[in-house]
């Protein structure tokens, strides 16, 4: 049983608590604003507890062949989750997080320090404006997983901003991200739409009932130049206790309909999710 205490404080954005799992031994929730953002098991950095995490992770164990070791980028930092799963699975993996709220970064690394060897460098710094300043080509994968409250900021929904992206990525990369809205979708296929004037190949992964339209809900967005491993994304979905379906090709472009790109000009956050649609699970 996790004897330690809840650790507290203000950040630059809000008010952030590290609480222990009662179950686990050195697992911890970190909530901003009562709002659950991650989950790390220091113990066993590849137990991913959110869902949508657990996603990220199966789309990072198909990107390459298990155990190769990459070039990372993670806009959005938290408890630093994926990067923690990453070092784990993917021993020699050179990370960088980039992480708006300076002083949440602070608190994470004080309290739940990043795993002895791992190469992870964590930057406070807004996420548009570090890619617009990165060298190009220089990430095998880049993960977005950017929130600010509970919307991903609008200077993070545009083409031009999917376009810095891909301008990081090496020409085998892949871009991951999370996102979350509800039916009728229109930030969602939006999204989608601005992908594919960058990237070649798209995957949307989500479980049924949110893309039935029944509730808000987490998606995680696949981009790449390159196939996509469809088959086994599919496969390792499906076997998580909540299991989600894969959207490739033509059900993509069914998805997306009449979507139009989003330039930075008009550009929106995502929507404002209803009262407790993300619980702790």
């Amino acid at each position: 049983m996790n004897d330690s205490r809840p650790v507290a404080g203000a950040t630059e954005h809000g008010f952030a608590k590290l609480m222990p799992d009662v179950d686990r031994d050195r697992a911890w929730l970190l909530t901003v604003d009562g709002a659950p953002q991650s989950y790390v098991d220091l113990d066993e950095p590849t137990h991913l507890e959110f869902e949508y995490a657990r996603r990220l992770g199966h789309a990072l164990d198909t990107v390459a062949e298990p155990g190769r070791a990459l070039d990372v980028v993670h806009l959005g930092g938290g408890a630093l989750t994926l990067p923690r799963y990453v070092a784990a699975t993917r021993h020699g993996s050179r990370q960088q997080v980039v992480e708006l709220d300076g002083a949440l970064l602070e608190l994470v690394l004080e309290h739940l320090p990043t795993p002895a060897g791992a190469d992870i460098t964590a930057h406070a710094a807004d996420a548009r404006a570090w890619l617009d300043a990165a060298p190009a080509e220089s990430a095998d994968v880049l993960v977005a997983d950017v929130f600010g409250g509970s919307r991903v900021p609008a200077h993070l929904t545009s083409v031009e901003y999917a376009r810095a992206a891909a301008r990081v990525l090496r020409g085998d990369g892949v871009y991951l991200a999370n996102l979350a809205d509800a039916a009728p979708f229109a930030f969602l296929r939006s999204q989608l739409a601005n992908l594919a004037t960058v990237f070649g190949e798209l995957a949307l992964i989500a479980e049924p009932a949110v893309l039935r339209g029944r509730r808000f809900g987490n998606a995680v967005l696949v981009a790449a130049h390159r196939r996509v491993d469809v088959p086994a994304l599919a496969r390792l979905t499906a076997g998580d206790a909540f299991p989600a379906r894969v959207e490739h090709g033509a059900g993509i472009r069914t998805f997306v309909g009449a979507a139009r790109p989003v330039h930075d000009e008009e550009a929106v956050p995502s929507p404002e999710p209803p009262e407790g649609a993300f619980g702790i699970g």
